[in-house]
């Protein structure tokens, strides 16, 4: 895992980490990372969809900027730059992007799924 250019990257200059096409709309940056934790800094566009999933990972995730319909679970709310929410592991969630927008998020463990084929 340490040939990866973020691993445990103590400075994230956003400037040096390229971008990821994820979907129409959606792509992201794996700021730093090491055997327990990552994050990763989303950029949606409006209308971007982050698809209804779930995944083991604990996740924690912060509006940056612009402003999300956040599912989890069964509830859907609105939330916008400086809200947050907290996503237990194997919860159902999405995201829709209703104003262009960067959502950051931390998952423990890492997401093995987005550095894999780097």
């Amino acid at each position: 895992m340490n040939h990866l250019p973020t691993f445990g990257l103590q400075y994230m200059l956003d400037e040096n980490i390229p971008w990821e096409q994820v979907e129409p709309g959606v792509k992201r940056k794996v700021l730093s990372f090491d055997e327990r934790i990552m994050m990763v800094k989303v950029a949606f566009d409006a209308g971007g969809v982050g698809a209804l999933h779930h995944h083991h990972h604990t996740q924690i995730s912060y509006v940056a900027e612009g402003v999300f319909e956040i599912s989890i679970g069964a509830e859907k709310k609105i939330l916008r730059q400086g809200d947050g929410y907290y996503i237990p592991p194997n919860e159902i969630h999405g995201a829709l992007c209703l104003e262009a927008g960067i959502l950051v998020d931390v998952f423990s463990p890492i997401r093995e799924d987005f550095i894999q084929d780097k």
